[in-house]
């Protein structure tokens, strides 16, 4: 029995189906690789990398030692001294006797005496003195006569110094002081009488007053006279 094809089953129907499917296919296709958008792909050059890892160097400490120099040497001994004989004669030197006999004549050069200079001394400050300046009546050792000294001096201005001049000339209140100076000479005498302060008429009385001190025993230094220069301040008060 001879086998029939189904109408259906025969391709050559639908070969125009296929070939515009295959047509469709193909453009689409083509779109699409026209349409396809691509990127450049840029890649940065990182140089070269190590991938080692770093060595690690380790750098010792170290102590710097000074050289130490050996001692010197010691010095070399002394070469061996031999003693030579002195086999030399000795000139003996004779001495000539210098006495004259009663018939000679002998010559005297004249004998000039030379006469020494004094030493000159400066005048000494009456703090620095050896042997202070002795005032009639002051006794005892050296420390004791200065102190009463200046005692003495002090009591004397004050009981001769007019001390209403000041509040007579018209200056202004407070404490004026007139600093004199002065020298007790060689002999003991008061000299170089000098004055110092706020008015002329202060300074004429403050030198009249020192003036009229007694004769002293002088100072000295060396164990010699001197003279001795004083500074005595007067202060006065005005009201």
């Amino acid at each position: 029995m001879e086998h029939k094809k189904n109408p259906k089953a025969n391709l050559d129907n639908h070969n125009k189906q296929f070939m515009l499917l295959g047509l469709v296919l193909a453009l689409l296709v083509i779109y699409i690789g026209i349409e396809w958008k691509t990127f450049d792909r840029t890649v940065a050059d990182l140089g070269f990398a190590s991938t080692e890892a770093e060595e690690e160097i380790d750098i010792p400490i170290t102590e710097r030692i000074q050289e130490v120099k050996p001692p010197p040497p010691p010095p070399p001994a002394p070469e061996k001294i031999e003693i030579v004989e002195d086999e030399e004669d000795i000139e003996e030197t004779v001495l000539e006797s210098t006495e004259t006999d009663e018939s000679e004549a002998v010559e005297v050069e004249e004998i000039i005496e030379v006469v020494e200079e004094e030493e000159m001394l400066d005048d000494v400050p009456f703090a620095i003195i050896e042997e202070v300046p002795v005032y009639p009546g002051c006794k005892g050792t050296n420390a004791q006569k200065k102190k009463c000294m200046v005692e003495k001096i002090t009591k004397h201005v004050g009981k001769k110094y007019n001390t209403g001049l000041a509040g007579d000339l018209g200056l202004s209140p407070g404490k004026k002081r007139v600093y004199v100076q002065f020298k007790i000479d060689k002999t003991g005498n008061i000299v170089d009488v000098r004055a110092r302060g706020p008015h002329k008429r202060l300074e004429k009385e403050a030198i009249r007053v020192v003036s009229l001190l007694p004769k002293m025993s002088p100072g000295r230094q060396r164990g010699r006279a001197v003279g001795v220069k004083y500074t005595l301040p007067i202060t006065l008060v005005v009201e």
